[in-house]
């Protein structure tokens, strides 16, 4: 079966970087390069006008740096995946990459070998994480996963305005004043919340609410 062309940005501010990308890239047969920026508020305009599936970013970019940018980016477009390409081995920055929403990070010097397996598992909604920076990856993924793993169901409309109230730091006596419910109903709200979303913890919550644009 012929799947549709996976759309891809380039993000990098070397040009000869992104022309090697783009080589690699279209030599497959479903997948093909939308456009490309040299830093990182380009790349927002971009986004603002281009059907996009994945964006390749390296961390660092003049005007707005990488992880910057992917903050920013999951609020334009929070189904966007996001693949990090640098020659980076700090494993803070995979943290904060990875933390910030980002979907994969692969090494510049392994790009040859990983970057076509890394876009696949993206596609296919996994996250890949380079295996040379160590153990931290697969706590990091499954950390990654388990707060932003996809709604089997999605937020009511009522579920989304409890969300952004949680996020805010409100309780549930003032979620039920502001939204005019009982405090019963507010509890059950961030129950259902909690359960679609498969999360426990109200920090997490948080995280969820700022990855996908329902607050700053």
């Amino acid at each position: 079966m012929k799947r549709h062309p996976y759309r891809i940005i380039l993000a990098d501010d070397h040009t000869m970087v992104r022309q090697g990308i783009k080589r690699v890239i279209e030599g497959v047969a479903d997948l093909t390069v939308v456009g490309q920026a040299s830093d990182g508020l380009e790349l927002l305009s971009l986004l603002k006008i281009l059907d996009t599936d994945l964006v390749i970013l390296d961390i660092s970019m003049p005007r707005l740096r990488g992880i910057e940018a992917i903050r920013e980016l999951k609020k334009i477009s929070p189904h966007v995946k996001v693949l990090v390409l640098t020659m980076y081995k700090d494993k803070e920055l995979l943290h904060q990459a990875i933390s910030s929403g980002a979907d994969g990070y692969i090494l510049k010097e392994n790009s040859d070998k990983e970057l076509y397996f890394a876009i696949e598992k993206i596609r296919q909604g996994e996250i890949y994480i380079c295996p040379s920076l160590g153990g931290l990856a697969d706590d990091l993924a499954q950390a990654r996963r388990k707060i932003f793993k996809p709604l089997l169901e999605p937020l009511t409309k009522r579920e989304k305005e409890v969300l952004r109230l949680i996020a805010d730091g409100k309780s549930n006596k003032e979620i039920a004043d502001l939204l005019f419910i009982s405090i019963r109903t507010a509890q059950n709200h961030r129950f259902k919340i909690m359960n679609k979303l498969g999360i426990k913890r109200t920090a997490d919550l948080v995280k969820y609410a700022i990855h996908q644009g329902y607050i700053s």
